[in-house]
């Protein structure tokens, strides 16, 4: 393991352009499961009477505000996670000019809060919402204590979370610059995904450069694709890097 380690950072010193994509397996290191988790999405639909794919909709958003934001506010603002040494360690590697680009599906700004700069958000944060009607801005802790549905106070209607809803469409904005990251990249680090994701699958394929690196915790068929595949939590491997 030791040496394969060595050979990573060797990879990664050397890379002109190393670009990682983060995924779900990010938020389950940091302490997170996913409404998309079979058993997580099981009890949700026992709780609520509807799946995690029926109610966090814009659809359900805009005719049932009540049960939405109850879901929203327990289910996905309640004990989020924390940044680990994965996100210490890319914070590490961007400022020492090692990686370029981050792009992430996570909604919980895990790499911003750990002071990382160069970051795509393709499914956007928690932390910026808006009244549709006005433009103005709540933080994140509005929508927490808030008793029931939370609303703006000039226009006295729901507040939009910023994010994208299931079955909406990535801002093509986000989607181009992603592509354009990923195409330009040396090396494409995978964390906390695999290369049948339902989120950068569609973005992988633009994928040009070297070496294909995947660190995850549950191997998948189409690991042999990969230059280098680690099966492990991504801090258990990034730590080893010796960058911090």
């Amino acid at each position: 393991m030791e040496e394969r380690i060595a050979t990573l950072r060797r990879i990664l010193d050397e890379s002109s352009c190393t670009v990682a994509l983060c995924g779900s397996g990010m938020m389950e290191e940091g302490g997170y499961i996913g409404v998309k988790n079979p058993d997580k999405a099981y009890d949700i639909e026992k709780k609520y009477g509807y799946s995690p794919e029926e109610i966090f909709t814009s659809a359900f958003y805009n005719t049932r505000p009540k049960l939405f934001f109850d879901f929203y506010k327990q289910e996905m603002l309640n004990g989020g996670p924390e940044p680990t040494e994965s996100e210490t360690v890319l914070e590490k590697m961007e400022q020492d000019g090692k990686l370029q680009c981050i792009i992430t599906s996570n909604i919980y700004e895990l790499c911003q809060r750990s002071g990382c700069k160069n970051v795509i958000e393709l499914h956007g944060s928690i932390y910026h919402n808006i009244c549709q009607r006005c433009g103005r801005e709540y933080p994140v802790e509005y929508i927490k204590q808030a008793h029931g549905i939370p609303v703006c106070e000039d226009c006295q209607i729901p507040i939009r979370p910023g994010l994208f809803f299931f079955r909406e469409m990535a801002d093509s904005q986000l989607v181009t610059q992603a592509v354009e990251e990923i195409n330009r990249a040396e090396v494409l680090l995978l964390l906390g995904t695999n290369l049948n994701s339902e989120v950068f699958s569609h973005y992988i394929k633009y994928f040009q450069g070297k070496y294909l690196v995947i660190i995850h915790q549950r191997s998948h068929y189409l690991d042999d694709n990969a230059d280098m595949v680690f099966i492990d939590q991504p801090k258990n491997i990034l730590s080893r890097l010796g960058y911090l």
